[in-house]
């Protein structure tokens, strides 16, 4: 391995890897479409559960500690019990409670930067990658949008699930498929008192359905008054994500275009919630609540020929997956973990590259094609109340086979 590892993409997961391969002294460079890390909105939060012992094998023990501080609330993860429960909506009854992990619950933007810290040096912002290059023996070519390029042993496409790299690959079957759902996105802050009926039915986060309507509610704490810096002042101040989703049936179900029209939209889809949830809802104003609509596609695993060992996928760009299990952050942190150990084993002649990846490559699609068609069956499921058991992929315990 005498040329670097090129990493397209500077998420949660290239960033984990990087500091995999850094305890390795393993040269890598990473390359960020964006210009810098605050160029776009970065997500709300994300659970770690699963995963978590394998993101710890990456880091070293600063970075580890780190991650207390980029709890939602540090103070709920110190005893978190990891409950998590499933609502009827129209009687804020828990319908179900999920099998319990152990968990933190993370500001995606702040996990972010907390990766970044120590492999800065070696992220290239502003490069797109525009095209791969495989026709030397031995080395791969990335070219960019701004017609500057970078050689390396190995490019790991790690940029999403709209991947460059995935097209690269699989120029017939990269595109993602999309389900028959829609999905609004925004957040809120509420002062305490208004925010303690949402803390008093799970401190981190809760979902549901309503019976009648299949609207689905998923609700989740994004900051604490320990980490706003409200603690203390008198006026503390809880922040929330505020999600909603349903089955488009008719093009009346389709995302508006402005502000204004998807808080309509959300408000009108929480009109027969229970009054504690339908509050939340109503508080939100086109003038304060940029309101996101996420995509509900997914993309599961397949075969592709790595170029020799040259090419590979991990993360969303590798099986993108809906967000109804919470596991596609967990499964690309796994990939980051079993890519460092399967380049570990190049670097000291146990592997060859092509050997590696192709072990890499198929654990990785034995392991993520069926979870991100339970992804997928349990968005479907979210929206279907009267159907909902402890069997539906929704509800099932997130784990992993060890």
């Amino acid at each position: 391995m005498d040329k670097p590892v090129l990493i397209i993409g500077a998420g949660v997961v290239g960033l984990a890897l990087a500091h995999g391969l850094t305890k390795h002294g393993i040269s890598f460079q990473i390359y960020e479409r964006d210009d810098h890390i605050d160029a776009r909105p970065h997500g709300w939060a994300i659970t770690l559960h699963w995963a978590l012992p394998f993101l710890q094998e990456l880091l070293d023990e600063e970075t580890i500690q780190g991650i207390d501080g980029v709890q939602v609330d540090p103070s709920v993860g110190r005893n978190d019990t990891g409950n998590f429960v499933f609502l009827n909506l129209e009687t804020l009854e828990p319908k179900f409670h999920i099998p319990p992990n152990y968990r933190r619950r993370v500001n995606r933007e702040k996990l972010r930067k907390l990766l970044l810290r120590d492999v800065a040096a070696h992220v290239r912002w502003g490069k797109r990658l525009d095209a791969i290059d495989t026709s030397r023996d031995g080395v791969v070519r990335a070219t960019f949008s701004d017609g500057t390029s970078a050689e390396g042993c190995l490019l790991v496409g790690v940029e999403g699930s709209g991947s460059r790299t995935r097209k690269f690959l699989l120029p017939d079957a990269y595109q993602n498929y999309q389900l028959p759902a829609r999905l609004l996105g925004a957040s809120i802050t509420l002062p305490a008192a208004e925010a303690q009926p949402l803390l008093r039915i799970d401190p981190l986060l809760f979902q549901g359905c309503h019976p009648s309507t299949g609207n689905y509610l998923w609700i989740s704490l994004l900051d604490s008054p320990e980490i706003n810096g409200t603690l203390g002042t008198g006026r503390e101040a809880y922040k929330f994500q505020v999600i909603q989703s349903w089955l488009a049936k008719t093009p009346a179900d389709e995302v508006p275009a402005s502000d204004a029209d998807r808080v309509a939209v959300m408000q009108r889809r929480a009109a027969e919630f229970h009054p504690t949830l339908r509050n939340v809802v109503q508080k939100l104003t086109p003038d304060d609540a940029e309101v996101a609509e996420i995509l509900l596609q997914d993309w599961p695993c397949q075969q592709w020929d790595n170029r020799g060992g040259r090419v590979s996928l991990a993360g969303d760009a590798a099986h993108a997956m809906t967000m109804y299990r919470g596991e596609a952050a967990n499964h690309g942190l796994l990939d980051a973990r079993n890519l460092c150990s399967a380049l570990v084993k190049v670097s000291s002649g146990e592997a060859s590259l092509k050997e590696a990846l192709d072990s890499y490559e198929a654990e990785m699609v034995e392991r993520t094609n069926p979870a991100a068609l339970l992804s997928r069956e349990a968005c479907l499921d979210a929206h279907d109340f009267h159907c909902l058991n402890e069997n539906s992929a929704v509800l099932r315990r997130r784990a992993i086979k060890q």
